[in-house]
């Protein structure tokens, strides 16, 4: 956890280097809130240094529990010293949101905030993508200590899929892709007409599938801009895909790419769902179309990128808006409802349940009709040509009844605080899937900072259940996780 620290108090630094080269105004609370951090860390790695250097996968669901956890507590420190946001409360939920990538935002006016705070909020996104714990593992085994309880806790999905025999290698390689993809993004932005500080932002937000903007319009700032909607299109696309397959594709296994089943699905119901929605936006829906669009691209372009945005966004939980798309149709409002249970693949920066889960789901299903007329065969769920052990579907299984479980469970919290239907449903699922943008009163256009306090901290815990993965939080709250034996 010191170590942690000291990672999370590093990036807190290169923040107050951004707010240092722009001039701010409040480089010296940046730093010091780094400084804080480092040192805290030093304290803790100091103090801890002569202890027993097992890490077993009990510790090391507690290590990324309540790691997450001290990160989040200080990274609200930036926010704190700064005055940005002078409401404790508040710095927890935006900082929570930031590493969960999930994009809910209580601010209203984000504009006014100084770059080098805006910068620390979209690295929180980066930082908690990939994870935190993942860089953490490249360190650990420095210090003695094997680190795959860590990445087997933390990694998105049914099971860490490994590129290389040695946890740290495999971390490394992950790491380089995320920061390859991350300073693409930023050159290409940059090409395509943003400006150095928005394109910087905007490509740690995607790759992290995060959602935080440089501006209170979101990316809808640059609806004049296709190009811009197009870049930041592909590279949700990229960060909500398994990055195991990445690194295939960049070996030059590009058959190993096609042949994953994940991707398959992930992929054609990603157009098929953006075709949809492009018929529907057309012919029922006012979606933004301005001079240029119309006499030059036509109304077919802009609906086309609108609904393959906001369905390339929801989908990978990214939360970047192009348009309000809970007014579009009433249609539209209950189809994107649903996509918010959808999620990326397994391996990505994504939230929600996984399409991986959702495929094994619905093959377990199938066979079941199988099972029914043939009860003493032995029909086993395939995956990728490979049977799927029993242990996994249960496991899957478990996961989505959990989720639905506490999506209901969310949801009645919510309601409890006051709020009305659409928006108790629509936050709970918003929160829990790491999505941003919900429905109601907490609809794209619209903000979380008008939440009770209660409500926020409730949010912030579905955020962390969501981002690990549910069981490696509940499994802390259970009586038999703290037992010797």
């Amino acid at each position: 956890m010191g170590l942690l620290l000291l990672f999370n108090g590093g990036f807190m630094l290169m923040a107050a280097l951004v707010s240092f080269l722009y001039e701010d105004g409040v480089t010296f609370e940046v730093l010091l809130a780094g400084l804080v951090t480092l040192a805290t860390g030093g304290v803790l790695m100091l103090t801890t240094k002569s202890h027993k250097k097992e890490l077993k996968k009990r510790e090391g669901y507690i290590v990324v529990t309540f790691g997450w956890l001290l990160i989040t507590f200080s990274g609200t420190l930036p926010y704190l010293f700064t005055n940005s946001i002078p409401d404790f409360t508040n710095a927890f939920f935006e900082t929570m949101s930031g590493y969960t990538t999930t994009g809910a935002s209580i601010l209203s006016d984000i504009e006014i905030i100084p770059k080098g705070v805006l910068f620390w909020r979209s690295m929180t996104h980066w930082i908690g993508g990939m994870g935190i714990i993942v860089l953490a593992v490249a360190i650990l085994p420095l210090l003695g200590i094997g680190g795959m309880q860590l990445f087997a806790a933390e990694a998105p999905g049914p099971s860490a899929d490994k590129l290389h025999p040695r946890i740290t290698d495999t971390a490394k390689r992950l790491w380089l892709i995320y920061v390859g993809y991350t300073i693409a993004e930023t050159i290409l932005l940059k090409l395509a007409g943003m400006n150095l500080f928005d394109a910087m932002n905007h490509s740690l937000a995607t790759l992290s599938t995060g959602g935080f903007s440089t501006k209170n319009l979101s990316v809808a700032y640059w609806n004049n801009n296709p190009m811009v909607q197009y870049i930041i299109i592909v590279f949700m696309f990229l960060a909500g895909t398994n990055f195991v397959l990445s690194y295939f594709a960049f070996k030059g296994r590009i058959q190993k790419v096609i042949k994953d089943e994940e991707f398959k699905f992930y992929s054609v119901f990603m157009v098929i769902f953006a075709v949809m929605c492009t018929f529907v936006v057309y012919y029922n829906a006012n979606v933004p179309v301005s001079e240029y669009h119309s006499q030059v691209l036509g109304a077919w372009e802009s609906s086309f990128r609108h609904s393959l945005f906001q369905v390339v966004s929801v989908v990978t939980t990214t939360g970047f808006v192009t348009a309000d798309f809970t007014s579009w149709t009433p249609f539209l409002s209950v189809f994107f409802f649903g996509l918010m249970f959808v999620g990326g693949s397994a391996g990505s920066t994504a939230g929600g349940v996984k399409v991986v889960r959702h495929l094994i789901m619905v093959k377990n299903a199938l066979l079941e009709f199988k099972r029914t007329l043939h009860p003493h065969a032995i029909i086993p769920v395939r995956y990728n040509s490979k049977a799927v052990s029993k242990e996994i579907v249960f496991n899957v299984l478990a996961f989505f009844i959990l989720f639905m479980l506490l999506f209901i469970i969310g949801a009645l919290g919510l309601g409890m605080l006051g709020m009305d239907f659409e928006t108790a449903v629509g936050g709970s699922v918003s929160s829990l899937g790491n999505v941003g943008p919900a429905f109601g009163l907490l609809n794209p256009l619209a903000n979380y900072g008008h939440l009770p306090d209660l409500a926020k901290w409730w949010c912030s815990f579905l955020m962390l259940l969501g981002r690990l993965e549910l069981f490696t939080v509940l499994i802390v709250f259970t009586p038999f996780f703290w037992r010797n034996r």
